[in-house]
């Protein structure tokens, strides 16, 4: 099965409120420098301690995560987004079933981080 990602120009529609229940982890876009990733969790989902390989931003659209940042945790809530360095280690656990927006930037010639 090929995976289609969104050519340049192309209008990207993110389903929200009642399609989360049955909504999957998406890659929307991928370049050899920017990748985009519709990351859903369902309630309790955790994704252990991990680094990226470049920059991140996280943005909530909607439901409510923990962000915990080496010894530090905060809730993201929709409307909400944080940025990191690249290596920086990072864990989100969803508190409700959630829907977040990850942007991450690929350093010359390395291969994007699968969440």
């Amino acid at each position: 099965m090929s995976i289609t990602h969104a050519q340049s120009g192309e209008v990207i529609v993110l389903p929200l409120g009642p399609g989360l229940a049955t909504s999957r982890t998406t890659t929307l876009l991928k370049t050899d420098h920017l990748e985009l990733i519709r990351l859903v969790l369902n309630e309790g989902r955790s994704i252990p301690i991990h680094r990226a390989p470049g920059e991140i931003t996280v943005q909530c659209l909607e439901g409510r995560v923990a962000f915990t940042v080496g010894s530090s945790t905060q809730e993201l809530l929709p409307g909400t987004l944080i940025y990191l360095s690249a290596g920086e280690p990072h864990a989100v656990t969803a508190i409700e079933p959630s829907a977040l927006l990850l942007t991450l930037t690929t350093p010359h010639g390395r291969k994007p981080a699968t969440p």
